[in-house]
C-alpha cells in the first residue's frame, strides 16, 4: 500500500504545525504544504501582537480554552527546545474606575476554571509596584503570560518539515479544489509566473485564514461562516519612551463591545506596540486605506450578517474609525492607561488583519471552528489566541482529518 498523501494549504504558524504534526502521526505520509505567499508567516503569523495568551477570558470547557491551555505550554516548551524567544513578561488587566474593578472578579474566576497559573487580583499600590506608569483603581495579573517569536516558530516547524522529507512550496495560490471519484482531492493552483501546479492528494487541510470561507466552500462545504476583513492599526514607542510599561498592559474587557481596544505590548524584538483598534478592512488583504478590493466589498455589503453586525455596532465602527484617521485621538485611548504618553512619543506601526468569521445573525463566532467535507479539512475561524493555540490546534486538527474523534 502507498504511503497517504496530505497537503496543508496555508503557510502560517497552524498550517506548518498542522504538517508537522501529520509527519509524527502518520509516519510514512507524503506532507506538502503550499503557501501562496514568497516567505512564510506573511499574513496573521507574521502581523499579530506577539503575545502568547495564558488563556484569562475564554469560555471554560470551549475549544478555544482547552485549545489555548495545552498550545502555550506545548509552545514554551518548543521555544525553549530549538532556542526561540519566548519570554514571561506578564500582563496586567488595568481597571480604571469602579465598574471595571466589578468585571474583574467574572475573569478571574474564568482564568482559573481554565487552569491559567498565578492569576491574582492586585490593587492600586501593588498594580503601581508592577507598572509604576500605570493609572488604574485595580488590576489583575497573569503573571505567566508572555511574548514570542511566532515567525521564528513557523520557520523552525518548516525546517522540520522538509528534514523529514516533506515538502514547502512558496508562491503557488490555489485557484480551486476539487474532490476526485477516488475520494481523493485535487487541487488546483497557480504559481507566481502563471504556470499550473495542480496535484491529486488523499486528504488535504485548509489553512488560510482570510479565504478559509471561499476555499472551504469550493470543496463543497457552507458558505456561512463568511470571512469579514478587520483591520488592526499599531503606533510604536520611540525607543526613550519604552520604559513606560515593563510588560503586557490591556484594558478590562467591555461585554457591549465586539473587540478589546488599545492596549500596549512590549514585543521580544524591543519593539512596543499601542493598539490596535479595529476597522473595516477595504480588501481581505487591506493592511492600508488604499488597498481596496471591490469584490472583497460587494461580498462584505451584500451579506445579511455584516449588516445585522453594522447595525448593532456603528458607533462603535465611527469611533474606530475616527482613531484610524486621528493619531491624537488613537493615542488619547492609550493615554487612559499611561498617562504620561504624548503625541510626539509614537511613530507609526504595522498593521495586521483579523480574519473573522461571522454568521449570518450577525454574531461574531467566538470560538475556533472546524468543518469536515470529506477528505477535506477546514479551520474556518482562527481568532486569537490561535498562534498561542497553534500546536494544540494542529493536533486538533489531525485527529479530525484522521478521523480520532469527531469533535470539529
Amino acid at each position: 500500500m502507498s504511503a497517504q498523501s496530505y497537503a496543508v494549504m496555508g503557510g502560517g504558524i497552524i498550517g506548518l504545525a498542522v504538517a508537522a504534526r501529520l509527519q509524527e502521526v502518520v509516519t510514512d505520509a507524503s506532507v506538502t504544504v503550499w503557501e501562496k505567499e514568497d516567505t512564510l508567516a506573511s499574513h496573521q503569523t507574521g502581523r499579530n501582537s506577539g503575545v502568547a495568551h495564558a488563556g484569562l477570558y475564554y469560555e471554560p470547557g470551549s475549544l478555544k480554552a482547552r485549545l489555548c491551555r495545552r498550545g502555550v505550554g506545548m509552545l514554551r516548551e518548543f521555544c525553549q527546545e530549538h532556542d526561540i524567544a519566548y519570554d514571561e513578561i506578564g500582563k496586567v488587566l488595568v481597571a480604571l474606575d469602579e465598574q471595571d474593578r466589578s468585571r474583574l472578579g467574572a475573569i478571574e474566576e474564568r482564568a482559573l476554571a481554565n487552569g491559567v497559573p498565578g492569576v491574582r487580583r492586585i490593587d492600586r499600590a501593588e498594580l503601581l509596584e508592577i507598572e509604576p506608569h500605570v493609572a488604574g483603581v485595580a488590576g489583575l495579573h497573569s503573571p505567566t503570560t508572555a511574548i514570542v517569536d511566532f515567525p521564528g516558530v513557523t520557520r523552525e516547524l518548516a525546517r522540520q518539515v522538509e528534514l523529514r522529507g516533506g515538502k514547502v512550496h512558496c508562491g503557488i495560490t490555489a485557484t480551486d479544489i476539487d474532490l476526485d471519484s477516488t475520494g481523493g482531492v485535487v487541487l488546483h493552483g497557480t504559481d507566481r509566473d502563471g504556470t499550473s501546479r495542480d496535484g491529486r492528494f488523499d486528504k488535504v487541510v485548509l489553512c488560510v485564514g482570510l479565504f478559509s470561507d471561499r476555499l472551504a466552500e469550493r470543496a463543497g462545504d457552507e458558505a456561512e461562516p463568511r470571512i469579514v476583513p478587520f483591520r488592526g492599526e499599531y503606533l510604536l514607542l520611540r525607543p526613550e519612551k519604552r520604559s513606560l510599561v515593563n510588560g503586557l498592559v490591556y484594558p478590562v474587557p467591555d461585554p457591549r463591545y465586539p473587540f478589546l481596544g488599545v492596549h500596549l505590548t512590549p514585543r521580544v524584538d524591543g519593539e512596543v506596540m499601542v493598539g490596535p483598534n479595529a476597522v473595516l478592512a477595504l480588501a481581505r488583504e487591506g493592511y492600508r486605506w488604499g488597498d481596496v478590493s471591490m469584490r472583497d466589498l460587494r461580498e462584505i455589503a451584500g451579506s445579511p450578517g455584516f449588516r445585522r453586525f453594522a447595525r448593532k455596532h456603528w458607533r462603535t465602527g465611527v469611533a474606530e474609525m475616527a482613531g484610524s484617521l486621528s493619531r491624537r485621538r488613537f493615542v488619547a485611548a492609550a493615554r487612559r492607561y499611561v498617562p504620561e504618553l504624548r503625541v510626539d512619543d509614537v511613530v507609526p506601526g504595522p498593521s495586521g488583519i483579523r480574519a473573522q468569521a461571522m454568521d449570518s445573525s450577525g454574531n461574531l463566532v467566538d470560538d475556533f471552528r472546524i468543518s469536515v467535507r470529506g477528505p477535506v479539512v477546514a479551520l474556518r475561524n482562527a481568532p486569537s489566541p490561535a498562534a498561542t493555540s497553534s500546536l494544540a490546534i494542529a493536533e486538533h486538527l489531525v485527529d479530525v482529518a484522521l478521523g480520532r474523534t469527531s469533535d470539529a
